[in-house]
């Protein structure tokens, strides 16, 4: 059974705009427990979530059987600054992200290559949410 969201991630979730049939990219989705309360908030929609670290990615599916089954819920072991969309995938709508170093400071060398691999990644009036806000706050990447 999937673990209860912390107090915190519970107000991340809560301050993201969802939307029915939304497509939604969590970057550094962890053991994939905001991803799958993002599932019940997208009714009809699409949720990936991505890591760097593949032991990540494998709890995130063994605590996610239910949602990938459905169909609304996937994982990838990929890092954001080589991200890239696969054959036929569709642009997200939005895309978040909480404690990503290549986005809050902790690996600039990195921070360029990540933001052009999410606006590569997001629909043309996507937005991308990082924690540091309270909670989150919108990221400008349209001119970077």
């Amino acid at each position: 059974m999937a673990n209860k969201l912390s107090k915190r991630l519970q107000e991340i979730v809560d301050a993201l705009p969802l939307k029915e049939g939304m497509r939604v990219l969590e970057i550094g989705c962890g053991s994939g427990a905001a991803a799958r309360e993002v599932c019940k908030r997208v009714p009809g929609g699409r949720i990936l979530g991505i890591d760097r670290s593949s032991k990540a990615i494998g709890q995130a599916i063994e605590s996610s059987k239910a949602e990938i089954a459905s169909g609304i819920l996937s994982f990838r072991a990929e890092s954001i600054e080589n991200f890239e969309l696969q054959d036929g995938e569709e642009q997200f709508d939005i895309a978040f992200a909480v404690r990503v170093g290549a986005l809050d400071g902790r690996h600039p060398e990195i921070e360029r290559q990540a933001i052009e691999k999410i606006r590569k990644a997001l629909k043309r009036n996507g937005k991308l949410y990082i924690d540091g806000g309270n909670p989150l706050k919108l990221l400008d990447i349209t001119d970077r």
